[in-house]
């Protein structure tokens, strides 16, 4: 326990001293290009992933576990844009995004759905930190097996590199 304390502080300690560099060019600086990997907790619970293709288009994935059955698996991939300018913010950056993208849950009982969702959300992007932290909530209709409307939400965090 002693050791994980001590890997936590020095973690704590480097990234305050990174943050304190003033002459360093910024995270948010330029994200075309810039993938992140973290984790969303909610519906669904699972790793997150997101690449941004320029500086305000994304494509962003998951994969989790449903709460609803915990044996239901939760894959999604979307195509999100992102209005850097709605929200002004002293340090950072904090983007509303919204999109469109695909939806396939596999189900215990061989119901497996299939549906379009449109994600709409808000992330805070560090200045000298890569890292977000996000909330999101996404209408779903499902297609197939049969047409049936939903959502889900979650919040999350990411590492960029």
């Amino acid at each position: 326990m002693k050791t994980w304390n001590t890997t936590i502080a020095i973690a704590l300690l480097s990234t305050c001293a990174f943050a304190d560099d003033s002459k360093m060019r910024t995270f948010t600086d330029d994200m075309a290009g810039r993938f992140g990997l973290g984790a969303i907790f909610g519906e669904p619970t699972g790793v997150s992933l997101k690449y941004f293709t320029t500086d305000t288009i994304a494509i962003d994935g998951g994969v989790g576990w449903s709460f609803k059955n915990n044996t239901d698996l939760h894959l999604h991939a979307d195509v999100l844009w992102h209005r850097f300018d709605l929200f002004p913010v002293e340090e950072g950056r904090l983007p509303l995004y919204f999109g469109v993208g695909a939806r396939f849950k596999i189900e215990e009982n061989d119901k497996d759905r299939f549906g379009i969702r449109f994600p709409i959300g808000i992330s805070y992007m560090f200045e000298h930190l890569p890292m977000d932290v996000f909330f999101e909530v996404a209408p779903i209709l499902d297609l197939a097996p049969d047409t049936k409307g939903g959502f889900t939400a979650g919040i999350g965090c990411r590492w960029w590199f």
